[in-house]
């Protein structure tokens, strides 16, 4: 189902201008620049899955980074923001819905900090799957479903994966990270994935397994919420937060400037 055809609930204007296709690529309006998509193939994510022969859509998503309005650049690289987009396709990754692999942020050398992320879902629904530790013990498990317009957060140092929560239809989303964001994935990859699965039972409803890889641990499943302790905005789509406010996210790139919050964040 193409974004022109999905229910106005499953839709959301993020104000930016770049529109998702039913070919896992993406149209820049004018005046918006972004690369061509990565894809992310079957293959590069089988490690990480419940079931790493199984079959599926192949690519599963493909992500465009670093887009904007081209009156921002400047400022972007200057405040060292990064803006992405991630179309995942329909479908299942057979007993699991369509996911991403999980990964933990790199420290990022400008500022010595495993940076944090910050999501919004712009087409279909999505489960923003996040533990506090890539240990044999996750700590603090989260899976917070979303769905247009909603957004999450995802604090420094965990390690967290994004899942298309309806394999009828392809998601969207975008997100702000850290210029310097790289991925770190050896911890997971050592437990052949994050500690919880996501599995789709015969009517293709999402319950969660445990990873034996790991200890056991409680997984918490919230809607999402709103973060006035990050000063969002929960009406206004969060790359029109920077263009109106650049400020306002800078704890994206900047942790420190709201370390206190991160100590005993809820997701």
């Amino acid at each position: 189902m193409g974004r022109e055809n999905q229910p106005p609930s499953l839709r959301f204007d993020p104000k930016l201008g770049v529109h998702s296709r039913g070919d896992l690529r993406f149209s820049y309006d004018e005046g918006v620049f972004g690369p061509r998509p990565e894809f992310r193939r079957l293959a590069d994510i089988r490690w990480s899955l419940r079931d790493a022969e199984c079959r599926g859509p192949d690519p599963v998503y493909s992500i465009v980074m670093d887009v904007g309005r081209r009156e921002h650049c400047a400022e972007l690289q200057r405040r060292m923001l990064l803006f992405g987009v991630v179309t995942y396709a329909a479908g299942q990754l057979g007993r699991e819905p369509v996911r991403s692999q999980g990964h933990v942020h790199a420290i990022a050398p400008h500022c010595g900090w495993s940076t944090p992320e910050l999501f919004e879902i712009w087409e279909g629904r999505a489960i923003i799957y996040a533990q506090e530790s890539t240990d044999d013990d996750p700590g603090r498990c989260f899976a917070v479903t979303a769905g247009a317009g909603d957004k999450v957060v995802v604090p420094p140092n965990w390690a967290h994966a994004v899942i298309n929560a309806d394999p009828e239809s392809p998601m969207t989303f975008g997100a702000w990270c850290d210029r310097q964001c790289g991925f770190v994935y050896d911890a997971i990859r050592a437990h052949h994935g994050l500690a919880w699965f996501p599995v789709l039972d015969d009517r293709r409803k999402i319950h969660w397994e445990p990873n034996p890889s790991y200890r056991p641990s409680d997984l918490a499943i919230r809607s999402t919420r709103a973060y006035p302790e990050l000063s969002l905005n929960p009406h206004t789509p969060i790359y029109e937060q920077f263009a109106t406010d650049p400020d306002s996210i800078q704890w994206v790139s900047e942790p420190a400037r709201v370390a206190a919050v991160w100590a005993a964040f809820e997701m």
